[in-house]
């Protein structure tokens, strides 16, 4: 028997400017190759909030296993997804986990799938699969909305054009309904693990209409999906308002978990001590990192 727990985790780097000692604190327990992929980011922005994916990942990984959380590694899978190195020959827990950012917010969403037996820690999580998705519900284009929504016509199906400039509909209105859908996709493309590869105008969901999606409100959890005119089964959607100006959609495969928000978890909640953040080598990377600039 398999017992899930759903995790749901936001963190609001708003208010985060980092000093070079908590960013060290970050930096020390992230792999090196990791950070040579994070160098790679021109501005901060974009560096603190893949790096804070990196620590919601250990810290996931963490609460539900034994492993300490300066201790936990991960690989990419053939399909480009991050796992859990595990270092034991068996384990009860199977972790299945997924992380987004845009602007201020980086999301995590996963399932702990605990066994009442050891399994192999190869082992497969029985199917049970997760991706996650959050979107700045604005348009920045340099086109009006209506020209980019003609480029964009064959990333959606007629139903989800229908839904989106439905005539009831202001620009606002559209945008909303636009990157709900949009989100709602990555989200389901995510747990394939395939990126944006397939035909997105076959992928069409049908929106939970019964409510409106607002912060009080959400989650939503009657979105339905057709693939190639097909329904999709074994996917479970929610929608979440993380604030009037944030969307985020989590796309479950095989598992319907019982329907929470998402925790806001602190950046303190994520930082601790290690010798290695007073490396050498770990501090001048950081005094590097703080000289990029922030785009926001």
């Amino acid at each position: 028997m398999m017992q899930h727990k759903c995790t749901r985790w936001a963190v609001d780097l708003a208010s985060w400017s980092p000093t070079l000692p908590q960013l060290a604190q970050a930096v020390a327990v992230i792999q090196p190759e990791e950070r040579d992929r994070l160098m790679k980011f021109v501005f901060l922005d974009d560096f603190l909030s893949s790096l804070v994916g990196r620590l919601l990942m250990r810290k996931f990984v963490s609460v539900y296993s034994d492993v300490d959380y300066k201790d936990v590694r991960f690989a990419r899978d053939v399909r480009g997804k991050p796992y859990w190195l595990q270092t034991e020959d068996k384990c009860r827990n199977q972790l299945s986990f997924n992380v987004s950012h845009q602007g201020k917010f980086v999301v995590l969403a996963g399932i702990s799938a605990e066994s009442d037996i050891e399994t192999p820690a190869t082992t497969a999580t029985s199917k049970v699969g997760v991706g996650v998705d959050v979107m700045k519900i604005e348009y920045s284009g340099g086109k009006n909305l209506a020209e980019f929504f003609r480029i964009m016509q064959r990333k959606f199906s007629d139903s989800e054009w229908r839904y989106i400039r439905h005539p009831q509909h202001n620009e606002a209105d559209q945008v909303k309904a636009f990157m709900r859908h949009w989100c709602l996709k990555e989200a389901y493309v995510k747990e394939l693990g395939v990126g944006i590869t397939v035909d997105l105008q076959k992928i069409s969901f049908s929106v939970d209409t019964t409510h409106e999606l607002d912060v009080a409100a959400s989650p939503l959890a009657g979105t339905t999906l057709r693939r190639n005119d097909l329904p999709e089964n074994d996917f479970y959607f929610e929608e979440h308002l993380l604030d009037p100006k944030y969307c985020a959609a989590i796309a479950f495969k095989n598992y319907k978990p019982v329907l929470g928000k998402f925790e806001l978890v602190k950046i303190e909640d994520l930082l601790v001590a290690t010798e290695k953040a007073t490396d050498a080598e770990i501090v001048e990377y950081c005094r590097e990192v703080l000289k990029k600039e922030l785009k926001r």
